[in-house]
């Protein structure tokens, strides 16, 4: 048994017992990779993978304006939920009619191992689970060693512009090639997510900047305009396979060789 994100222990139960609902994409998409397809009873908007399996369970809201009620219809035994992607004060109230709220947060990119003993422990897919980490040791393996040190600004919004904080998974994630993650200030209590102006003359420090495709739905015609204004290489990437822990990470980490062996 495993305790999740906030302490608590989460006592087993059989898979064909559970009824879960996950308000968070990369970890509905992590139950069907454990096999738990058939007790996934609710999801956000938000979670879309995997296609097409996942549009037969009905949708409880966003992961910030959840539906009380609908939960409430749908009896669950279990709900998943991130302390990034979640509100409290929501997850405080499903709480007072849900018995189990299983709270997440990986920091880490190796924090997957232990998300994926939690889960596989709490539903007894614990063979899944072992497979899931199997395969997350294989591809963590094929990363490049000794990659070269570059400074990216990883952007994630635009007005206002935003990027990502050193103690983000993203900024971990990035790391394992060797890439670190530009921030606005030297102030070490910047928030997670920052604010940045294109006039800082700290940009000067930056040598790839890094649009990615979520939250904000960045594309190839940003990338032109941007690198227009700015004169610094930019590059699009799939902010899923960079930010996403759970199963996609497995792909993520293959997802990051690329870039690293491509940039």
């Amino acid at each position: 048994m495993l305790t999740d994100a906030i302490g608590k222990l989460h006592m087993p139960v059989a898979a064909a017992d559970a009824r879960i609902v996950s308000l968070v994409p990369s970890l509905t998409e992590l139950v069907y990779a454990l096999g738990l397809d058939a007790q996934l009873i609710g999801r956000t908007g938000f979670c879309v993978h995997p296609a097409p399996h996942i549009k037969r369970v009905p949708k409880v809201g966003g992961t910030k304006t959840v539906n009380l009620d609908k939960i409430r219809r749908l009896a669950p035994t279990h709900v998943l939920v991130n302390i990034d992607e979640n509100e409290k004060p929501t997850v405080e109230q499903i709480a007072e009619f849900v018995p189990n709220i299983v709270v997440t947060h990986p920091c880490r990119v190796r924090d997957n191992l232990a998300l994926y003993q939690l889960l596989g422990q709490t539903f007894s897919v614990t063979a899944a689970a072992q497979q899931l980490c199997t395969q997350f040791e294989e591809a963590w393996q094929q990363l490049p060693q000794g990659h070269n040190q570059k400074t990216v600004l990883y952007c994630i919004w635009r007005e206002p512009w935003m990027t990502v904080g050193t103690d983000t998974y993203l900024a971990d994630m990035l790391s394992l090639i060797n890439w670190q993650v530009w921030q606005p200030s030297s102030d070490s209590v910047l928030p997670r997510y920052p604010v940045f102006d294109w006039q800082d003359p700290r940009l000067a420090e930056v040598e790839l900047v890094l649009l990615s495709t979520e939250p904000y739905r960045f594309n190839a015609s940003h990338v032109a305009e941007l690198q227009a204004q700015i004169g610094k290489p930019v590059l699009l990437v799939d902010g899923e396979m960079l930010s996403w822990f759970g199963s996609r990470a497995i792909a993520g980490l293959g997802y990051l060789r690329q870039l690293a062996l491509a940039a």
